[in-house]
Order: structure tokens, then C-alpha cells, then sequence
């Protein structure tokens, strides 16, 4: 059974769901950060354009503590990730392999294919990465033990 209505309720309130048909315009400050049930503490999310719970765009920001790790998992849609600040790690798979993965610096971008399991981590400092989609957004994990949702 996949687990999505938690992510998307969460990621709609992050921020007003934008009109697709209308100029948008954000800065940096403008930006809600909430944190997010889908995933392990120290997680933040704020949607700068879309509606997450709907068929369309969502352009959202991801922010990680720290020495973060989020457990392999999976969307069923394909994600383009930027890395804007700090160093983020992402790895294929469907198991956790830290020595797999290369840090990818701010600038850097990595397209994931939809139904792709993959993991991310963090080093010693916080990361922000941007991600854009095709919603509705849902994440589902391998181990479904690692779905915070579940605790």
C-alpha cells in the first residue's frame, strides 16, 4: 500500500498552491519551511510553484540537516534535483551505500528516473536542493520499516 496522502497534505500546506497560468515570483526570504512527516526529522520542505496533491509541475525546495540521512525510497515520477547549497550524496539503490555515492557540490544537478530507488545523505553541513516534478507527489520506501509515517 503506498503512502501518500501525509506527503501531499504536508507539502500543500508548505506554502499556497500556485496557479499554473500566472506569473510567479519568489525570493529566498519569501519561503515557508515546514517540516515534513514523509520523511526522517531534520527534513524541511517549501513548495515554490504547483500543487503537490494534483497532475502538473511542482518546483519544491529540500532542506537537510547536517549529517542527514534519508533511507532508499521511490516516486513513481521522474525528479530533477539542483543542489543550491551545501553537499548532498545521492545513491541508487535499494539498499543504503554511503561509499557508493559521490557529493554533489552546489550547481550540481542529477535527473532520476520515475520508479528509481535511491538514498541521500549529507555531510557535515546543511544541504538545499531543488526538485521538480510531475505531481501528485507520494514517496514510498523500500524497507517499509524506514517510513516515518509509520512510527
Amino acid at each position: 500500500m503506498r503512502k501518500t496522502a501525509s506527503a501531499i497534505v504536508l507539502l500543500i500546506s508548505v506554502g499556497a498552491a500556485l496557479a499554473q497560468d500566472a506569473p510567479v515570483r519568489l525570493s529566498p526570504d519569501q519561503l515557508t519551511w515546514k517540516d515534513n512527516p514523509a520523511i526522517p526529522k531534520g527534513g524541511q520542505g517549501a513548495i515554490l510553484f504547483g500543487n503537490p496533491g494534483q497532475a502538473g509541475t511542482v518546483v519544491y525546495r529540500a532542506k537537510f540537516q547536517a549529517n542527514y540521512k534519508l533511507p532508499p525510497h521511490s516516486h513513481p515520477y521522474s525528479e530533477i534535483i539542483t543542489v543550491l547549497s551545501g553537499n548532498l550524496a545521492i545513491g541508487l539503490g535499494d539498499t543504503f551505500n554511503a561509499d557508493s555515492t559521490n557529493m554533489l557540490k552546489p550547481g550540481s544537478l542529477l535527473a532520476i528516473p520515475a520508479n528509481q530507488p535511491h538514498f541521500a545523505w549529507t555531510d557535515s553541513e546543511e544541504a538545499i536542493i531543488q526538485v521538480q516534478i510531475v505531481g501528485p507527489v507520494s514517496i514510498t520506501y523500500v524497507n517499509p520499516a524506514d517510513d516515518p509515517r509509520k512510527k
